[in-house]
């Protein structure tokens, strides 16, 4: 038996065995409820969105296939859902053909999640549990829904045949696993050195607020993630440190722009 979200997701733990950005899901960070995504920079093969220091924000993901998905989050390389250290063979969230859903926090009931927020490297919430590795990463692994058997016509009887006489039943062969995509962000991501910064951002643990979601059933159609979909954070000036964003140009000013003096506003 299934059971349905309340708030249009399902919860998936330990299930049995891939802009927004992403071609099975959409992946976008928000800073608030309702607001626009925030604007997502390409650089050296990765993505990065920039972060504002103290500010809450969710990942909005939207399921832009024809069958359904389990996503595998993970925030600074822990797990959104469990809190373990973040592993594809972990649980995550459901989320049926087209549907959207907003992940507010790292969730502490069926009810309840703690906000993500921007914050100083220090105060992240995967460095004060001893994990401050990864801090600065959005993930998604996508996994597919495993499709149920079709059923297998029997084969047509050749011309002659007693009808007393069965027919040969038809074979079939159980589909092979895809293997993990070779050319996903996480394997782009790798290829080239991160230079860390002491004032970085990561992601805190910040207030209780309403999330509610209920446990569903998902057999996984392969082993490894169909697509991994990675969006790289911090703040303003870092990325601009590191090249990631272009400061904007400032014309120079002009001495004598007008003939006559303007009113003010």
């Amino acid at each position: 038996m299934v059971r349905k979200l309340v708030a249009g997701a399902a919860l998936c733990w330990g299930c049995a065995a891939a802009v927004a950005a992403g071609e099975l899901v959409e992946v976008s960070v928000h800073e608030r409820a309702g607001g626009p995504a925030l604007a997502v920079h390409h650089h050296e093969g990765r993505r990065y969105v920039v972060g504002r220091p103290g500010g809450e924000y969710r990942i909005r993901l939207r399921n832009r296939g024809g069958s359904d998905i389990l996503a595998v989050v993970s925030v600074d390389g822990v797990n959104v859902v469990t809190g373990e250290t973040a592993g594809f063979a972990q649980g995550g969230y459901v989320l049926s053909p087209g549907q959207s859903f907003d992940i507010a926090g790292w969730r502490k009931s069926l009810d309840r999640v703690a906000a993500f927020y921007f914050t100083e490297r220090a105060n992240s919430y995967a460095a004060r549990t001893g994990r401050p590795d990864n801090v600065g990463v959005i993930g998604v692994a996508v996994f597919r829904r495993k499709a149920e058997p079709a059923a297998i016509p029997p084969s047509p009887r050749p011309f002659g045949e007693s009808r007393d006489r069965p027919a040969p039943e038809a074979g079939g062969a159980a589909p092979d696993s895809a293997p993990g995509a070779p050319g996903s962000d996480a394997s782009r991501a790798r290829a080239a050195p991160w230079p860390r910064l002491e004032q970085s951002l990561g992601t805190g643990h910040g207030r209780s607020t309403d999330s509610r979601v209920t446990y569903t059933r998902f057999e996984r159609a392969t082993v490894h993630p169909e697509e991994v979909v990675a969006i790289h954070y911090d703040s303003y000036e870092n990325l601009l440190a590191r090249g990631v964003i272009r400061a904007p140009r400032i014309a120079a000013p002009v001495p004598f722009p007008g003939p006559f003096v303007p009113d003010p506003h």
